[in-house]
C-alpha cells in the first residue's frame, strides 16, 4: 500500500473513532485532540514536501491546503478541518492512481536478455553463464538462437535479422569476416564466432543501459493544476486578510480559507486524467500516466521509427524488371516458382507479387538453396537461379532503390526485382492531423539505409529524416532537440525504440505484436496495428486537457464566490467546509466529461 493511501484510511480512521468519542461516549476534548493531532501531522508532512517543491523552482497548491489545515484546528474548528483533510488525502490518493507510477519499463528487455552462451573448447560444446565469456572466446551460435555477445563469425554463413536493434527490415547475410551483435536472431544454419566484446559491453547491454539512464533523468514538468496555485493562494490570503482585518474576528480566517481549501484544483484535473485515460483505453490506447496525456497535449516534436511504425515491416515489390527480350510473365512464373519452395523473407514478397498479378506457379525439380546466396532449381527444364547478384549471374545489373532480388535462366541474366518495406496506408493522413493539432517539428529515426529512409519520409510528408541510426543515435537526436521543440514525442515498436521512447516526454509504443522492451519503455502503448491511433491520442489528450482546465477554472470561481460571501460571516466553518463538498462535486462531475468521444 502507498503513502498516500495510508494516509487516505489514517484520515478516515482517526474520524470514525473520533465520531465515536464525541458523539457516543460525549468525549468532544479527546476528537479535537486527535484529529488536531492528526491534522497537524500531516500539514508538518505536506509543508517538508512543499519546501523540496519550492527548492526545485515551482510553487505547488500544497501551502494554502496547510494554512487551511492548521487555521481551523487553531481555531478550534476542528470538524472542518477534519473534512478538508478527508479530500487533500483522497484527492492525493486519487492522483497517485491517475499518475499511475508503477511501471516495469525494464521487465521485458531484461527477460530477453541471453543468458547463456554455447562455449566451443578442444572440440566440446559447453553451456557457461554470458558473463562468464571472455574476449576471444568462441561460441557456437545455433539456429534461430539469440546471438549471445558481440563477435567476429569466423565459421559458418547464415542470414541474421537484426530488426530489433538497426530497424533494418531485410535479414543481413553473415560468414566469415562478418561481425554481428548480441540481440540479434540466427536463421536457419548454426554459425561460429568469436567473441570480441564480454556480455557487459555488447550491443544488447548498451540497450539496456541507456534504457536506464533514460529513466533516470525524467523530463521537468509543470502539472496543470500548480499553473493556477500562485493566483488562487494569493487571492485567497487577500480575501481571508481583509476579512479579517474588517471584522477583528480571527475565525473569520478559517471561514474563508475552508471554501479556499484547493480540493477543485486536487480533484479536477486527476479525475479528467483518468476519464482521458478510460478514454483511450476505449480506442486501443493504453496512456500510463495523467502526466503524458498532459506533455502529449503540448506536445511539439513527434519522432518516429520507420520500420514496423511508418511501415508495416514486411517487404513488397515496388518494382520488376525483365532483361535480354525474357518475357515478363515467363521470369515472374519461373521466379516465384522456385521461391515458393523458399523460407527466405524476401520469397514471400515475390511469390505473393506473382499471385496477384494472376500469374500460374509451376512444378519445380533439383532445388537448393544455398545461405546468404539464393536458391537454383529447374522449371520446365530451364535452371533458374534467384538471389543476390553475384550468385544469379556474372553480367552487369540494373541498380534499384529497394533491397534487390536478381533472376537468370540458364545463365542469362533475365530480370530483377526491387523490394520495399510497405508504407502503412494511414501514415500519410496520420502526419497531416499531428500537423493539424499544430505540431510542426516532425521527424523519422530509423536504423535504415539513407535511399530507403528518405524515400519513405517525402511519401508520408515528413521533412526532416535521421538514415542509419542505431540506438545510441536514437538517443542522442532526442536528447539534441532544442528546448522550443520539447514536449518531445517519440513513436517505435522494437528494442532498438526503447531508449528513445524512455527518453522521450512521451513514448509511444506499436504494442500490437505483444509485450516488449518498446511498450515497457513508453508512456503509452497502441493496442491495435493502426498507426493513426498516434493522432487519436493527441486529439483525445487535447480533449482530455480542455475539459481539465475548465473543470479547475469552474472550482476556482466558484470557490472565489463563496470566499467574499464568507468574508462577511455568513458561512459557518463546518457549512463552509460541507460546501466544498459540493463545489468538489460539481468539478468532479464537469471533469468526467472528458470520458466522452463526442466532444
Amino acid at each position: 500500500m502507498n503513502s498516500d493511501k495510508i494516509k487516505l484510511y489514517g484520515t478516515l480512521a482517526i474520524g470514525f473513532i473520533a465520531a465515536v468519542l464525541e458523539f457516543i461516549f460525549h468525549l468532544p476534548n479527546y476528537a479535537q485532540l486527535i484529529i488536531s493531532i492528526l491534522g497537524l501531522l500531516l500539514a508538518l508532512i505536506m509543508f517538508i514536501d512543499m519546501i523540496k517543491v519550492l527548492k526545485s523552482g515551482n510553487f505547488g497548491i500544497d501551502l494554502l491546503a496547510i494554512t487551511a489545515i492548521v487555521a481551523t484546528i487553531v481555531l478550534g474548528q476542528y470538524w472542518a478541518g477534519w473534512i478538508v483533510l478527508l479530500m487533500l488525502t483522497g484527492g492525493d490518493t486519487l492522483e497517485e492512481y491517475a499518475a499511475n507510477k508503477a511501471k516495469s519499463e525494464l521487465k521485458s528487455l531484461l527477460d530477453n536478455t541471453p543468458s547463456k552462451a554455447h562455449l566451443l573448447k578442444d572440440g566440446n560444446v559447453t553451456d557457461v553463464d554470458i558473463d562468464d565469456v571472455k574476449v576471444g572466446y568462441k561460441i557456437l551460435v545455433r539456429p534461430k538462437e539469440q546471438v549471445p555477445v558481440d563477435g567476429l563469425v569466423i565459421d559458418g554463413q547464415s542470414e541474421i535479422d537484426e530488426s530489433s536493434l538497426t530497424g533494418e527490415s531485410v535479414p543481413v547475410n553473415v560468414s566469415e569476416g562478418s561481425h554481428v551483435m548480441s540481440g540479434s536472431i540466427n536463421g536457419e544454419n548454426p554459425f561460429q564466432i568469436k567473441a570480441e566484446k564480454i556480455a557487459a559491453d555488447s550491443e544488447y547491454q548498451a540497450i539496456v543501459k541507456l534504457v536506464k539512464e533514460s529513466e533516470t533523468h525524467p523530463a521537468k514538468f509543470v502539472r496543470l493544476a500548480d499553473r493556477y496555485a500562485v493566483p488562487f493562494t494569493l487571492i485567497a490570503y487577500i480575501i481571508a486578510g481583509v476579512a479579517w482585518y474588517i471584522s477583528k474576528d480571527p475565525v473569520r480566517i478559517a471561514q474563508v480559507l475552508v471554501v479556499a481549501s484547493p480540493c477543485p484544483l486536487i480533484l479536477a484535473a486527476p479525475i479528467a486524467f483518468v476519464s482521458g485515460m478510460s478514454r483511450t483505453s476505449r480506442n486501443g490506447i493504453i496512456i500510463k500516466s495523467g502526466t503524458a496525456l498532459e506533455k502529449l497535449n503540448s506536445a511539439k516534436t513527434v519522432a518516429f521509427d520507420k520500420t514496423g511504425t511508418i511501415t508495416k515491416g514486411k517487404l513488397v515489390v515496388d518494382e520488376f524488371r525483365t532483361t535480354n527480350y525474357f518475357d515478363e510473365k515467363t521470369v515472374m512464373s519461373y521466379a516465384a516458382s522456385i521461391e515458393q519452395n523458399s523460407s527466405h523473407v524476401m520469397a514471400e514478397a515475390i511469390v505473393d507479387y506473382a499471385r496477384s498479378n494472376n500469374v500460374a506457379l509451376k512444378k519445380t525439380d533439383d532445388l537448393k538453396e544455398i545461405t546468404a546466396e539464393g536458391i537454383v532449381g529447374k522449371v520446365e527444364g530451364h535452371v533458374v537461379k534467384v538471389g543476390q547478384a553475384s550468385f544469379v549471374t556474372e553480367e552487369a545489373v540494373d541498380e534499384v532503390k529497394g533491397s534487390g532480388v536478381y533472376v537468370s535462366i540458364d545463365d542469362q541474366y533475365a530480370g530483377v526485382y526491387s523490394l520495399l518495406d510497405q508504407i502503412r496506408p494511414e501514415s500519410k493522413s496520420t502526419i497531416a492531423k499531428l500537423k493539424d493539432f499544430g505540431i510542426k517539428n516532425i521527424l523519422m529515426i530509423s536504423g535504415d539505409k539513407k535511399e530507403a529512409t528518405e524515400m519513405v519520409a517525402s511519401e508520408v510528408g515528413i521533412t526532416k529524416s535521421y538514415p542509419t541510426s542505431l540506438p545510441a543515435d536514437k538517443v542522442k537526436i532526442i536528447d539534441g532537440l532544442d528546448k522550443e521543440y520539447h514536449p518531445t514525442v517519440m513513436v517505435g515498436d522494437g528494442v532498438n525504440d526503447a531508449p528513445a521512447l524512455a527518453l522521450a516526454d512521451v513514448g509511444i509504443a506499436m504494442g500490437y505484436k505483444g509485450a516488449n522492451a518498446a511498450s515497457e519503455s513508453a508512456d503509452a502503448v497502441i493496442l491495435q496495428d493502426d498507426l493513426s491511433k498516434v493522432s487519436t491520442a493527441v486529439k483525445i489528450a487535447h480533449d482530455t486537457m480542455k475539459v481539465a482546465r475548465e473543470a479547475v477554472l469552474i472550482g476556482i470561481f466558484i470557490c472565489i464566490a463563496l470566499m467574499l460571501v464568507a468574508a462577511f460571516g455568513l458561512i459557518p466553518t463546518i457549512i463552509g467546509a460541507m460546501l466544498q463538498e459540493v463545489v468538489d462535486t460539481v468539478a468532479i462531475l464537469y471533469a468526467l466529461r472528458a470520458r466522452s468521444d463526442r466532444l
